[in-house]
C-alpha cells in the first residue's frame, strides 16, 4: 500500500507540473492577441485563446465541445477563439492553478475544489450562482465496470467488501471523482447498518482494503483497469464506464449500485486570470454556451447527464434514469464533507492503510 500511495502521489505531482507547464506557455502568447476582445457580444476581430484547466474524463468531451463553440463564436461575435485544454486529477489541478497555471476557466469534478481556488483569490466570492443550477451545466453518477459476464458477480457496495475482490480506484486526496466514489460508498453504508457510523466506517475500511490499485486520477484508473487488465471492478464515472463499454463491447459491462449519488461537476471563471488576460467576457460566454441545447446534446453523446431534462430524457436508452442517488446535500456541503472525510486525519486517513 505504500509503494501504491507514494508513485500516486509522484503521478499526481507529475500530472500538476504538466498542466502548470502547459497553460503557462499558452497564456503569455494568448494574452496580446485577447487585446481586442469581443466586450458582452462586440464585434472582435483578434483571434482569443482561452485555457479551460479541467479534471481527467472530461477530455473527449471538451474537444467535441470547443469545436461547436468556436463555430459558434465565430458566428455569434465574428471572431476566431481557440480553447487549450489542460486534464488531471480534480484537486491536482485546483492545486496547479493556485499554484500559477493561468485558467481562464475551471471545469472540475466537484465544487470544493473550486472554493479552494476561491479561497486563494483567484476567483471572486458568489461564483456559484453566477451560472445556472449552482454553476453545474451536467451532472454524473457513480457506477461499477465490470468485466464481461461479470464473472464475480459484483451487484452492488457490499460485494466490493468480499474477499478475492480486487477493485481498481482513484484517489481522494488527488481525484475529485474518487470523492465521489467514497460519498456513495458510506451512503450505502450507512444505509444498511441503521446509520450506526461505526459500523459504515468499518464496512468502507473493508471495501478500500480490497483496493488493490490507487491512481492518482478517475482516467488513469480507468487504463489500469482496461487497458491494463487488472482488477476485477473499476469503481467509475458513469460517462467513463459508457465509453469504455462502447469501446470493448465484448469485453466489459456496467452494473448500476442500489444507491449512488448525483455527483455534480462545477465550473467558474477564474477571475483574477480572465481579466488580466483580457478573456473574461468570451470566458463568461464560454461557460454559459455548456447550457444550450446544441451543447446539452453533446454532453449527452458523451456519457455526461444533460441537465435539460427533455434531452436528459431523450438519452433513456443510455442512463440509467430510476437509480437512487443521494446528493452532497446529505453530507452537509462540501465543506462539511472534507472536513469529516478528506481532510488530513479524517475518517478516509482513518480507514485507509497508506
Amino acid at each position: 500500500m505504500i509503494k501504491k500511495r507514494i508513485i500516486s502521489l509522484i503521478l499526481a505531482a507529475a500530472a500538476a507540473a504538466t498542466s502548470l507547464s502547459a497553460c503557462s506557455g499558452t497564456t503569455a502568447e494568448s494574452s496580446s492577441e485577447n487585446s481586442t476582445e469581443a466586450s458582452d457580444g462586440a464585434a472582435q476581430t483578434e483571434k482569443i485563446t482561452l485555457t479551460n484547466v479541467s479534471y481527467d474524463p472530461t477530455r473527449e468531451l471538451y474537444q467535441n465541445y470547443n469545436e461547436l463553440f468556436a463555430d459558434y463564436y465565430k458566428t455569434t461575435y465574428g471572431g476566431d477563439i481557440e480553447v487549450i485544454q489542460s486534464h488531471g486529477g480534480s484537486g491536482s489541478q485546483a492545486r496547479s492553478v493556485i499554484e500559477g497555471s493561468e485558467a481562464d476557466v475551471v471545469t472540475l469534478a466537484l465544487a470544493h475544489d473550486i472554493t479552494l481556488i476561491e479561497q486563494s483569490g483567484l476567483i471572486d466570492s458568489g461564483w456559484l450562482d453566477e451560472f445556472d443550477l449552482s454553476s453545474s451545466p451536467y451532472t454524473s453518477t457513480i457506477v461499477f465496470l465490470v468485466r464481461k459476464g461479470n464473472p464475480k458477480q459484483l451487484k452492488d457496495w457490499d460485494d466490493l467488501t468480499k474477499d478475492g475482490v480486487e477493485i481498481i480506484n482513484p484517489d481522494p486526496k488527488s481525484s475529485g471523482g474518487a470523492c465521489w466514489n467514497f460519498l456513495a460508498a458510506w451512503k450505502y453504508a450507512l444505509d444498511k447498518n441503521g446509520n450506526d457510523e461505526e459500523k459504515a466506517k468499518e464496512f468502507v475500511r473493508k471495501l478500500y482494503a480490497n483496493v488493490t490499485v490507487m491512481d492518482s486520477g478517475a482516467r488513469g484508473a480507468t487504463t489500469t483497469f482496461v487497458e491494463n487488465g487488472q482488477g476485477d471492478v473499476l469503481i467509475a464515472w458513469e460517462n467513463e464506464a459508457i465509453n469504455s463499454v462502447k469501446e470493448y463491447p465484448d469485453d466489459y459491462e456496467i452494473v448500476t449500485p442500489s444507491i449512488s449519488i448525483l455527483a455534480q461537476p462545477s465550473v467558474a471563471i477564474v477571475d483574477a486570470n480572465a481579466e488580466k488576460n483580457g478573456t473574461a467576457d468570451a470566458a463568461k460566454v464560454y461557460l454559459e454556451y455548456l447550457y444550450s441545447d446544441e451543447a446539452q446534446k453533446i454532453i449527452g453523446e458523451n456519457g455526461y447527464r444533460p441537465t435539460n431534462e427533455e434531452i436528459l430524457n431523450s438519452f433513456s436508452d443510455k442512463f440509467d434514469l430510476n437509480v437512487n442517488l443521494c446528493t452532497i446535500d446529505d453530507f452537509g456541503g462540501w465543506d462539511a464533507a472534507y472536513e469529516t472525510f478528506f481532510d488530513d486525519g479524517a475518517i478516509f486517513d482513518e480507514i485507509y492503510d497508506y
